[in-house]
């Protein structure tokens, strides 16, 4: 660089062509001779665009600055724009180039030539002014001043042809750099004027009479559309500039959906959706249409494959120019001593490419380019990738929706698809598809990655870099075997974490019964020993990830060490000795060659994901679906005159792969037929088979279906609404013409119509929407006030909707969660009532009712208010007092029709069967029952009333409890760091100190490394210049003796690094790993032991997501979050360390950079925090819709609202993919300013390591290391920051785990230990209550006041009162759920406040309204505990009538239970519950309304099996259904919380003017 070293000069000779240039000034040859004068001529374009443009760029500025925001006015795109910024883009670059080469040519006079980089600098400052005057005049709008840019590139194209001709005359060719580069201008001069003449032709602006008018694009007039990537130009693009007003504001206010706005429409579900719809069908119409994986893989590509070749082409061009920086450091080493050479033509000295690329100035400048652009391009291939990912997406899990609606709802039942098979399918298989595509541009990239390495590291290593190569490929396998190690861990991890979940789930939803049986220890250790096996697993998967971890930490320093080993050997004393060039260029080229290594493992994981993924999503799609409308067929049957108007409407109930039947005609008028129809629901249950079956005349008319559980009444209904697997036969829909009727359904043989219109239906589940009350009764009809007040008034809602804390407004939660049983089925009645539909469907519309609401909701809505309307009814019911009110009778029994006709037909033809009806209706419907009215309303978890409080106390109570309810646990306030001091004090005082020293010793240790390294390279090369100085012979063996001292020490140092690497990963994961067992240990507990109050005032969703979601943050996601921030944060240390240390001048240069640094990352963790939660929040609505929509999918059809639905999907969908798209923008947004702050970072610590060698002599081994340390910081700021961002995010989870953990538990200790309790007790069952007052809670009012009364040994008690009166809480108090405030229990003389809860409720029997089934045998069922004998089994299963049920599954006692029951009704699960109270046979048995989903026939025989199997014992029956407490010894009414009335039925019976009296005349 001697050559070109600046000389003192004086201000006298600094002038445009030189002082020391004799003809420079001559010009007897011509002008156009003249070098000088040719540069100067390079200045009139530049001056000339300068002066025209600036003023109208100042004034268009002050216009047009109130209407930059506005989107309708901004990026309106002229023609060619994207070709006009690259080619701007590329002209910027070769002027760089220009004015760089006029700088190291000038270098070699002996005055300053301004004229060699003067006029490159102007053009530099034009071309930045014409790309911006270009923008504004864009986005404005107005082309016609563009014609200052057409003059603008006309004049330069001109004047650099002119000075590219001069030039090849006078014999200046491609040997020199500057004659290349004059060529380059001229060319892209001329394409920039041919994209002016292209607009100009294209808009018609300027001598055109009829210019083009052009609207901006439909997103951008919707002010709605706040996400501009695809709007802006291309330095936006690019830099995200767009992005930084939002990033900014997010620091002012929080991000929510209306700060995100909409979608484009490119990018919306439904756009998506229908790309992916048009490649489906066009596989299909192909010559051979396609099926399975392959099919659904050829629709992908033809859908999404574009945009994925754009990603891949710019993450080749990423890859190449990242080649750029090691070769930049090994020339900047290499080239810092050499000298320069030029020749001198035209009077000025030119210089060739090869003299230009060996100034380490100039290689500093093109690896800050280098870097810019490959950070640019990077992001742009993860932009594409990510967005096409999440496009993909959307497509796929629209299209499982819309196969969700057409599924066969046997296919659920039977146990062949469960709703969380295909909420995992959309959760979790969408989710791997979408991160295929991420990584997909990898699989094409690493290749040309590897190769180019190679042959990189082969140029300057020889021999020895294949060597190092062939350790890395060796290598690979192992990492192979690692990652496949990992991914088979990571699987059967998550199978238990299933296992556990599900069981978690089952002990959340029936922590009641738990608590109340004592069994919450069993399911807590069954819980625990999932999670044992679990973390099991869990530490094979941390063992993996360390071995992970660690090799790649490993693997370079192993492959660099055995390198230099054999190049030491190899080539010491030749041209390819080890040098510091040799050394860091090698160095930084192994960190490239080893990235495609490492990601291989995850590419291949993430590979085989996707194939599975889409293998379950072809099984999915091609399961089986209903029968769809189809359009009209016209028939050609012949008919009667008298027939001749009259159509049919058929809707057959089979699946799409049962063969269609035959079509009956019919002649009749409204009716559905079921002919030789049989259908089976599962496999479990007895097949339904109807016999022929028509029901004639039945419009405005009511028909009721009877029987006993399990005898296929709710069967039959959804066979009639195709909902069933069809065997055989067919259901024909008819409906007469009907003017004003919206089914426009009608009745004629000879145009039949597949439609069956809407059809109100009221399933016996209660079906609610996570939406207000007003919005599941409306359910999307157009509101009408008056209806809407009837409806409310005929189901009794208005008492239970005053006490809501919205009323109507309230959203009840996902499955009306903060409702009560009776409360969700009537608001599923009602939606059934205000439906304008002809047919309504009520499946049981009464079992969770009490008999006042259950008479009200009789006479009003089905006998007033749907006869009015004349709409035709089916009533699934077990109320047979309602027989006589109903028109036709359908008799079930063993899924067949026994009878069917009016109650006087079946008198006559079945009157067995009708005296058994007769006996059961021991009343009459009375036409005036006593209108009651219902004050309080029924918290979640309590299924009958918990609130005995005056009027006046009501409302505080109730609002309290519902504001704890509706509370948020997302905050927007900074997470305090105390959860990171909660999350390492979970980890020990062994691990931490063990973690904290092995992460800075193994960084040390690196450092000390890579200086040993320079210091090693520095001294060789200077003992080499020794011995050629003295021309000593020998050199090589005296050169492998100096090799050798340097090489133990570098080899012990790697040796150690290896240890440390593997001691560090093991630590790391160890402490993730004890953290997550006491987290979760410490969690459960408390969960099990926690006051009811908890599950009260909580939502079962938010505590089953610390189990699910937070515990797998912890048990995953933080350590390896951790891991890689203070790998990257020690990195960065380290970096700026050793750079500091090699040019202590940085550190100027370090404190703006540091600056910026903290501003971009403050902005940035809380808007992506913020983007986070809301991509969080935005998926959970998603997930519940698909949820929802599996569970109500028989209402749903039966509604016919497919479409709405489907709507709110597409809403769902794009609020969480505009979240994800704004947080992946974030993403790059940060990481393209980091990079770009590293890039500067390389620039500075280059320039001040060239200038501190040449200044004092710097070693090459530090210049090398400071460089290959400078291009480290710009891989990991950015990580750093991202992982911060991260580490916050998952903190939380930490804080809100640990806010549940300290949650206060219930006192499960007694003044009494278990060995002091009498063996059998309580013997007698004799319960005396003494002036008893109990409180939910201690922010409560008392629910029950001064209660007392004496329950003697065996004695029957019925508790009855309206609801809210403090029936339940009466049975609750006995199990000491409620806190006492004063008075005491004493059960057989001893005072339950005394006794352990765990002894206490072992002794007492509960039967809980709700029925709860937990999945697994029958006989755990039953049996938790496993202390009944298999005779004590079958004898409860007969007293529940059960028996033949049992029998009849395969397994028996040992049948297996689906979550929830599902494969039993509802009244088999009730029955279920008495059998496991009548196992125990203690000597207290509690009933609370236990008979309410049980026909009445079977609750006589169980009556009577109570009263006789529970003769010795004392039983306790809160009734809802006064004639079921008749037979009782004592009554008690209650009211508000005190007990009103106490005495013998027939005692209170006398009494006309008693409370009881009134019930049992009402209950008639």
């Amino acid at each position: 660089m001697r050559g070109y070293r600046p000389t003192p000069v004086s201000n006298s000779t600094l002038s445009f062509c030189g002082s020391d240039n004799s003809s420079a000034y001559k010009v007897d040859n011509g002008l156009l001779n003249n070098g000088c004068f040719l540069d100067a001529l390079g200045l009139v374009p530049h001056v000339f665009l300068l002066f025209s443009t600036f003023p109208i760029l100042f004034i268009g500025w002050g216009s047009q600055s109130s209407k930059v925001h506005i989107h309708h006015s901004t990026w309106l795109h002229f023609p060619g724009h994207n070709l006009r910024w690259l080619l701007t883009v590329v002209l910027l670059f070769v002027l760089v180039c220009e004015i760089a080469e006029g700088i190291v040519s000038d270098g070699f006079n002996q005055s300053r030539h301004l004229h060699l980089y003067m006029p490159a600098g102007l053009g530099m400052l034009a071309a930045i002014t014409s790309i911006v005057y270009y923008h504004n005049i864009e986005t404005s709008n107005f082309p016609k001043l563009l014609i200052a840019l057409l003059i603008y590139w006309t004049l330069a194209f001109i004047t650099k042809t002119i000075k590219f001709v001069k030039y090849d005359d006078h014999g200046i060719g491609l040997m020199q750099l500057r004659f290349c580069i004059t060529g380059l201008l001229a060319l892209l001069y001329g394409l920039l004027l041919g994209v002016e003449v292209n607009v100009i032709l294209r808009r018609r602006y300027m001598w055109f009479p009829c210019p083009t008018e052009v609207k901006p694009p439909d997103d951008l007039q919707d002010l709605g559309v706040r996400f501009l990537q695809p709007f802006v130009n291309l330095l936006s693009k690019s830099t995200y500039w767009w992005m930084n007003t939002f990033i900014t504001s997010a620091h002012k206010r929080p991000i929510d959906l209306k700060t995100i706005g909409k979608l484009p429409i490119s990018m919306r579900a439904l756009t998506n959706f229908q790309r992916l719809r048009k490649a489906f069908d066009a596989q299909e119409k192909g010559p051979v249409p396609l099926k399975g994986s392959r099919w659904i893989w050829l629709a992908l590509r033809q859908a999404f494959g574009r945009p994925l070749v754009l990603s891949i082409t710019f993450r080749f061009i990423a890859d190449l120019l990242g080649f750029a920086g090691p070769l930049c450091i090994s020339g900047i080493v290499h080239h810092i001593s050499s000298d320069n050479h030029s020749v001198k033509l035209l009077g000025v000295h030119f210089i060739s490419s090869e003299a230009f690329l060996a100034n380490a100035y100039v290689l500093a400048v093109l690896l800050f380019l280098a870097l810019l652009l490959q950070r640019t391009f990077l992001q742009a291939s993860y932009y594409v990738a990510i967005e096409t990912g999440i496009k993909l997406r959307a497509a796929i899990q629209t299209k499982i929706y819309h196969k969700i609606m057409r599924l066969c709802t046997s296919n659920m039942s039977m146990g062949d698809m469960t709703t969380a098979q295909i909420c995992s399918l959309v959760a979790r298989d969408t989710n791997h598809l979408m991160w295929f595509f991420f990584l997909c541009p990898n699989l094409w990239a690493m290749p040309v990655q590897i190769v180019m390495g190679v042959l990189l590291l082969y140029s300057l290593l020889g021999v020895s870099a294949l060597i190092g190569a062939t350790v890395i490929v060796i290598l690979a396998p192992l990492q192979y075997f690692v990652a496949t190690r990992l991914s088979r861990a990571q699987k059967s991890t998550l199978e238990y974490t299933s296992e556990r979940l599900k069981k978690t789930n089952e002990l959340l939803r029936g922590i009641k019964l738990l608590k109340l049986y004592a069994w919450e220890h069993i399911f807590r250790s069954s819980v625990e020993e999932t999670r044992r096996q679990e973390l099991r697993n869990l530490r094979t998967f941390a063992l993996y990830t360390s071995l992970s971890i660690f090799m790649n930490a490993a693997i370079p320093i192993a492959a660099v060490l055995t390198i230099f080993a054999v190049h030491v050997h190899v080539h010491s004393g030749t041209d390819f000795d080890l040098s510091p060039a040799v050394a860091f260029g090698s160095l930084s080229l192994f960190h490239i060659l080893v990235t495609p290594l490492f990601l291989l493992s995850s590419v291949l994981h993430s590979t085989v994901k996707a194939l599975v993924s889409v293998q379950k999503l072809s099984e999915f799609l091609g399961s089986t679906e209903i029968e769809i409308d189809q359009d009209p067929v016209v028939q050609t049957t012949a008919t009667d005159n008298n027939n001749s108007n009259i159509k049919s409407v058929v809707r057959s109930a089979s699946c799409s792969s049962q063969p269609a039947r035959e079509l009956i005609s019919c002649t009749e008028n409204k009716r559905i037929d079921f002919n030789c129809c049989s259908a089976e629901p599962a496999y479990f249950t007895e097949a339904l088979s109807v016999f022929p079956l028509t029901l004639r005349d039945l419009s405005g008319q009511l028909t009721m279906i009877v029987g006993q559980v399990g005898c296929g009444k709710s069967s039959l209904l959804l066979a009639a609404l195709g909902e069933m697997q069809k065997i055989s036969g067919n259901i024909t829909w008819n409906n007469l013409p009907k003017s004003d009727s919206e089914e426009n359904v009608s009745i004629l043989t000879a145009c039949v119509f597949r439609k069956r219109g809407s059809v109100a239906y009221a399933s016996q589940r209660p079906w609610l929407l996570n939406a207000t009350v007003e919005e599941n009764i409306l359910f999307d009809m157009a509101p009408n006030e008056k209806r809407y007040k009837e409806v409310i008034e005929v189901c009794q809602l208005q008492p239970d909707i005053d006490t809501l804390p919205q009323g109507d407004q309230t959203v009840i939660g996902e499955r009306g969660i903060i409702l009560s049983g009776g409360q969700r089925q009537r608001i599923c009645v009602a939606r059934a009532l205000y439906q304008h539909t002809n047919v309504v469907f009520l499946d049981d519309p009464f079992s969770a009712l009490d008999i006042h609401l259950s008479d009200h909701l009789m006479r009003e809505g089905i006998l007033k208010l749907l006869r009015q309307e004349k709409r035709t009814v089916v009533l699934v019911t077990h109320k047979l007092q309602y027989l006589p009110h109903a028109d036709w009778i359908i008799a079930m029994r063993d899924g067949t029709v026994q009878t069917q006709g009016t109650l006087k037909d079946i008198q006559c033809a079945e009157p067995e069967l009708f005296e058994q009806w007769r006996t059961l209706m021991n009343r009459q419907d009375k036409e005036n029952t006593t209108e009651l009215k219902r004050k309080s309303f029924r918290r979640p978890m309590y299924s009958t009333d918990t609130l005995a409080t005056e009027d006046e106390d009501e409302d505080s109570t109730t609002s309290t409890d519902e504001d704890s309810l509706r509370a948020e646990l997302r905050h927007r306030t900074t997470i305090p760091w105390s959860s990171f001091a909660t999350y390492l004090r979970a980890a020990g005082l062994l691990l931490l100190p063990l973690l904290v020293l092995s992460q800075l010793t193994k960084h040390s240790l690196m450092v000390a490394i890579d200086f040993w390294l320079a210091h090693w390279t520095s001294r060789v090369i200077a003992a080499q210049i020794e011995s050629a100085e003295r021309n000593c012979t020998g050199t090589k063996v005296r050169t492998l003796k100096h090799h050798s001292s340097y090489l133990q020490v570098f080899c012990g140092l790697c040796a150690l690094g290896i240890v440390l690497c593997l001691v560090t990963s093991l630590a790391v994961e160890w402490t993730g790993l004890r953290v997550s067992r006491e987290l979760h240990c410490s969690l459960l507990r408390t969960i099990v032991l926690a006051p009811m109050r908890l599950f009260e005032t909580t939502p079962l969703g938010n505590i089953l997501n610390r189990f699910s979601a937070d515990t797998n943050t912890i048990d995953q996601h933080i350590p390896v979050t951790l891991e890689c921030l203070s790998r990257s944060t020690l990195l960065c240390v380290s970096a700026v360390g050793v750079i500091s240390y090699v040019t202590p001048l940085f550190l100027f240069a370090l404190l703006p950079l540091a600056v910026a640094c903290y501003f971009i990352q403050k902005y940035f963790r809380v808007a992506s925090r913020d983007l986070q939660q809301l991509e969080d929040s935005t998926e959970m609505p998603l997930l519940s819709h698909y949820s929802q929509t599996i569970e109500g999918l028989t209402t749903i059809r039966a509604f016919r609202h497919e479409q709405r639905f489907k709507k709110k999907l597409l809403e769902h969908t794009d609020a969480n993919n505009i979240s994800s798209l704004f947080l992946m923008a974030a993403n790059r947004w940060l990481e393209v300013r980091m990079e770009y702050i590293g890039a500067f970072v390389v620039l500075i610590a280059a320039v001040a390591s060239i200038s501190n060698a040449l200044c004092s002599q710097l070693s090459a081994g530090l210049v090398g290391l400071g460089l290959t340390y400078a291009l480290m910081v710009s891989n990991y700021l950015n990580w750093i920051v991202r992982n911060l961002a991260d580490m916050e995010v998952h903190l939380g989870c930490v804080k809100r785990v640990s806010s549940l953990i300290h949650t206060q538990p219930e006192s499960y200790d007694g003044l009494m230990t278990p060995a002091q309790v009498p063996a059998g007790w309580p013997k007698y069952g004799e319960i005396q209550i003494k002036n008893l007052s109990v409180r939910y809670d201690s922010s409560l009012k008392p629910v029950l006041r001064h209660v007392s009364a004496h329950i003697r040994p065996g004695q029957k008690v019925g508790i009855c009162g309206r609801t809210g009166s403090g029936k339940s809480s009466f049975s609750l108090a006995l199990f000491r759920m409620l806190d006492t405030i004063e008075g005491q229990i004493v059960i057989d003389g001893i005072d339950i406040a005394k006794l352990p809860l765990q002894t206490l409720r072992s002794k007492f029997s509960i039967i809980l309204q709700d029925p709860i089934l937990f999945s697994g045998t029958i006989r755990f069922n039953l049996d938790p505990e496993r202390k009944a004998t298999d005779q004590m089994l079958w004898e409860a299963l007969e007293i529940a009538q059960l028996m033949p049920v049992v029998k009849a599954l395969p397994g028996g006692l040992d049948a297996m239970v689906t979550e929830g029951g599902e494969n039993f009704s509802q009244g088999q699960r009730q029955l279920f519950c008495l059998a496991r109270a009548f196992v125990r046979k203690s000597s207290i048995l509690i009933m609370d309304e236990a008979t309410a989903s049980i026909d009445m026939a079977t609750e006589s025989i169980l009556q009577k099996v109570v009263m006789t199997a529970f003769a010795d014992r004392t039983v306790v029956t809160i009734a809802h259904r006064v004639h079921t407490i008749l037979g009782s010894d004592v009554v008690i009414v209650m009211k508000h919380g005190a007990i009103l009335e106490y005495d013998e039925p027939d005692v209170l019976l006398e009494q006309k003017d008693s409370v009881f009296s009134a019930f049992v005349r009402a209950d008639k």
